[in-house]
């Protein structure tokens, strides 16, 4: 990379990181696992800065969402991880907020990868059907029958009304 080219990309890891670490955390589940991503991705992503400099965030999420593919494929990825524990410190009670969100990341790791992952795109990184679709390789109608399935399959596990379509 020319220095012009060095910068382009400094710039775009300061702007974009905080988006694409939490994008890496949604698909993982672990801050971790994450951070390791999202690595693999900017490394890829600085690789082929050249070709890719028009949307360089589009080509991160499409890489960090098929390596992490990959390691869901691998029979490693079933493997039990140790975490720490949180520190304990004196805050409001939000405890059904925290109760809600672990309900709904159980959930969501019951489902299958593909429907997991259409989930995360559509809804907590509100991407668009289209862009989803580029990201995972499919078509629109791929993606809106995997969002269907997948709220269906929440709203079963959650024996509640999920209210994630807009």
């Amino acid at each position: 990379m020319n220095p012009e080219q060095q910068r382009d990309f400094t710039d775009f890891v300061t702007a974009r990181s905080d988006r694409l670490i939490r994008f890496a955390y949604l698909l993982t589940s672990d801050q971790h696992a994450a951070e390791d991503l999202l690595q693999t991705a900017l490394a890829k992503t600085a690789g082929h800065w050249r070709r890719i400099r028009d949307n360089p965030e589009a080509y991160a999420r499409q890489v960090m969402y098929h390596e992490q593919v990959g390691r869901w494929r691998s029979p490693r990825w079933s493997r039990e991880r140790l975490v720490l524990t949180p520190p304990d410190r004196a805050t409001d009670d939000r405890t059904h907020e925290v109760e809600t969100r672990i309900t709904l990341a159980q959930a969501l790791r019951v489902l299958p990868p593909r429907k997991r992952a259409v989930l995360v795109l559509r809804y907590y990184e509100d991407l668009s059907e289209s862009e989803a679709a580029k990201i995972m390789g499919c078509s629109v109608g791929t993606v809106r029958s995997q969002t269907h399935q997948a709220i269906a399959r929440l709203r079963e596990l959650l024996g509640t009304t999920v209210t994630l379509e807009a």
